[in-house]
């Protein structure tokens, strides 16, 4: 029952990170870029939204 401790240290790894820390990671290294992507996909997500709503209004007769 004698163990090395860097052996039992090797057989711990950490897990990778995670897909939401990596995007956070980006964000922050892309700072200026994240925020004209989010801001085009806001806009368009708005400028989607009030489309289908002008679409799909109702016309009443007069």
């Amino acid at each position: 029952m004698n163990h090395d401790s860097s052996e039992t240290t090797s057989n711990k790894r950490t897990p990778p990170p995670s897909f939401i820390k990596l995007a956070m990671k980006n964000m922050v290294r892309k700072g200026g870029q994240s925020l004209i992507h989010f801001g085009f996909t806001a806009i368009g997500f708005i400028a989607f939204i009030v489309f289908i709503a002008v679409l799909g209004r109702p016309s009443f007769p007069h």
